[in-house]
């Protein structure tokens, strides 16, 4: 199998905005649609992939989607719930890639996030090599093509190869020009695990996205990597949006990218990264702009993600 190295993120679209989005993403010829179940927009992606089934513009395999296990369900006996619910809102008999969206597991709750006082509440018993054997028999099923992770630290991922019979082939995480984890996207590569980038671009709509759910935006930490002088320098000279110099970037560094927009233009700008390169100066000044973890925006230790810093599984810190 083959994954586009440029899809469409979809985290915190709503149904309607999202059928918007991905109709004029698939338009534009995106091929790779992201979403989870916790994003709770699964079944305005479905209507637009029916209606683009339907009409014989583009055939199943010709799509590749992914999707994730809600961490509300991250336990033996519910992960199958999950990829059920993401199947029938999708709309799909199966999708092309499976992760697990956290190793935390959330406390249950059939539908939403579990918060209390602003707070998600986890499960402290995660079993990340128990919740592995669930989702290997996923692909057994038929239901995944393809099985992998999220948010999962080079230790966490070293831990499931060691126990896998398939293998994970894809660790979605947080990475950006501010936040470049270079050691764990060098054990990936060094490990056959394709690393695909949330949040490429920054997220200036994150804040809101957690105000809109009830969720405290204690302690956030607020990037603008798309106003960044170097970025904007370099942008300028290739005839560029900074959007697409730091996607090009992402790009050169071997990792795929799924931003996010629901702007018909920005769409077809985003994908527009393939008639140009970055120099090796241009590059290796883009290298020099990560801040480890100081550049992190998911996560943290406060706020909403204060009880989930306490599991020992956490990796976003």
């Amino acid at each position: 199998m083959k994954m586009p190295i440029l899809g469409l993120g979809t985290f915190q679209g709503t149904n309607e905005e999202v059928e918007i989005s991905v109709d004029a993403a698939l338009a534009a010829g995106y091929r790779h649609i992201d979403t989870a179940n916790s994003y709770g927009n699964e079944e305005g992606i479905g209507r637009v992939l029916k209606k683009w089934f339907d009409s014989g513009k583009l055939k199943r395999e010709d799509v590749f989607i992914v999707t994730k296990c809600n961490p509300t369900h991250f336990r033996p006996e519910h992960i199958e719930k999950s990829m059920d619910q993401s199947l029938q809102k999708l709309g799909l008999s199966y999708v092309d890639l499976y992760l697990a969206h956290n190793p935390v597991g959330f406390a249950y709750k059939e539908v939403g996030y579990p918060i209390v006082d602003g707070k998600i509440q986890v499960d402290m018993n995660t079993d990340l090599a128990a919740n592995w054997k669930v989702m290997e028999s996923l692909v057994d099923k038929g239901k995944a093509k393809s099985i992998g992770v999220s948010n999962f630290t080079l230790s966490q991922v070293k831990r499931i190869l060691d126990v896998a019979r398939i293998k994970p082939t894809n660790n979605q995480v947080e990475l950006y020009v501010y936040l470049q984890q270079p050691e764990l996207v060098q054990f990936c590569k060094d490990n056959d695990v394709i690393v695909c980038a949330y949040g490429p671009i920054g997220s200036p709509n994150l804040e809101k996205f957690r105000k809109d759910r009830g969720m405290s935006t204690e302690g956030m930490n607020i990037q603008h990597p798309m106003t960044d002088p170097v970025v904007l320098e370099i942008a300028k000279k290739h005839g560029k949006t900074a959007a697409q110099v730091l996607l090009r970037f992402l790009i050169q560094y071997g990792v795929a990218a799924i931003p996010k927009s629901s702007s018909a233009e920005r769409l077809r700008q985003n994908a527009d990264i393939f008639d140009f390169e970055l120099s090796d100066e241009e590059f290796n000044r883009l290298k020099s702009l990560d801040k480890g973890p100081a550049g992190r925006q998911f996560g943290g230790t406060s706020g909403a993600f204060a009880d989930c810093a306490k599991h020992p599984e956490y990796s976003l810190f």
